[in-house]
């Protein structure tokens, strides 16, 4: 029955995973709906068409959705000293996947620079690959085009493996997602940490530390959905929002119950056309809703999309990563 479906009930979807946490008989919606979109994009050629300009980006020399020049991936890392691994180097204890959106995204590349001081602080052994990193293909597989999915997949995990790569971290939960579940597919088998359990760690064994009344004032977490309900990762992202506020708050749909901020399954790249309230607009007023004066996020999509948010509201709450807030709680504002 090619009609059961519209098309717009095929886009709309999140891929949030929402519906399969909640399903009585542990029905896989988003890979039902994936597979519907993948014969939308690459047998019938048919989808949004804002989101051809991100396809086009990823498929393109540029290869990422900001269509954004290679030689720009380490303009966020200026003046901070950052490794770039060359071929023949030794590999560092972990790769720092800094990802499309925390490279190119300016908001993100604030949150990137805050990790790298972070990791610098704490005597990391780490590197990047630079103008070498491409797009993990997370936006096109979400999208439904697989096949430009399976060959970005490919170079990434033969880059990895050219380096030697055996532990990498990641900034962006999509990213996190991608390389921990599905890059073993594709022979890329590496130990994948979310930035979030990187500073945890760091902070338990006293490598990081807050600086007596540097924290803000209150704060809530914003649980991403690739982070935690897809990857059951909720405390390392309140263990360094707690490092970095004098009093946390949760509010009502958290954790494995968590609210959308509307960016995932491409939908970063798409209008949202139906209703009357947009997605990161509802869960911004969650947020707010608490009394909490930061909303703190682990993920740079909904950095992106709380931020927006958070300005069309006009509001003073401050959307920030944790990273950020815990550099402005641990590092000297001079370093």
């Amino acid at each position: 029955m090619p009609n059961a479906v519209s098309d717009q009930v095929v886009w709309d979807c999140v891929t949030c995973g929402a519906c399969v946490r909640e399903c009585p008989v542990d029905i896989e919606h988003v890979d039902t709906i994936v597979d519907l979109r993948r014969n939308l994009v690459m047998a019938e050629s048919r989808f949004p068409a804002e989101a051809g300009s991100m396809l086009r980006g990823i498929e393109g020399p540029t290869e990422n959705p900001w269509a954004q020049p290679a030689s720009a991936r380490m303009d966020w890392a200026d003046g901070l000293g950052v490794r770039v691994l060359q071929p023949g180097d030794e590999p560092p204890e972990f790769l720092f996947w800094v990802g499309c959106a925390g490279a190119f995204d300016e908001r993100a590349r604030e949150a990137t620079r805050s990790i790298a001081r972070l990791l610098t602080a704490a005597g990391a052994d780490y590197a990047v690959l630079g103008p070498a990193e491409r797009c993990t293909g997370d936006p096109a597989r979400r999208m439904g085009h697989e096949y430009l999915f399976q060959m970005l997949a490919e170079q990434n995990v033969a880059t990895l493996q050219e380096h030697r790569v055996t532990k990498i971290v990641a900034s962006c939960a999509h990213c996190f997602n991608t390389l921990a579940n599905e890059y073993p597919d594709y022979g890329g088998t590496f130990e994948v940490l979310h930035h979030t359990e990187v500073l945890s760690a760091l902070l338990r064994d006293g490598r990081l530390s807050p600086r007596p009344g540097a924290s803000v004032d209150s704060a809530t977490l914003h649980d991403p959905c690739y982070l935690g309900r897809h990857n059951g990762r909720f405390d390392a992202p309140r263990e360094v929002l707690g490092a970095s506020a004098a009093s946390t708050v949760e509010m009502p749909r958290s954790r494995e119950r968590s609210f959308c901020c509307g960016a995932g399954g491409a939908r970063m790249w798409m209008e949202e056309d139906e209703g009357t309230d947009r997605i990161n607009e509802t869960r911004f007023a969650e947020a707010a809703a608490t009394g909490a004066t930061t909303v703190g996020t682990a993920c740079p999509y909904c950095l992106v999309m709380l931020d927006d948010a958070s300005k069309s509201e006009t509001s003073e709450v401050r959307v920030a990563d944790v990273a950020t807030l815990l550099a402005e709680s641990v590092l000297d504002p001079a370093d």
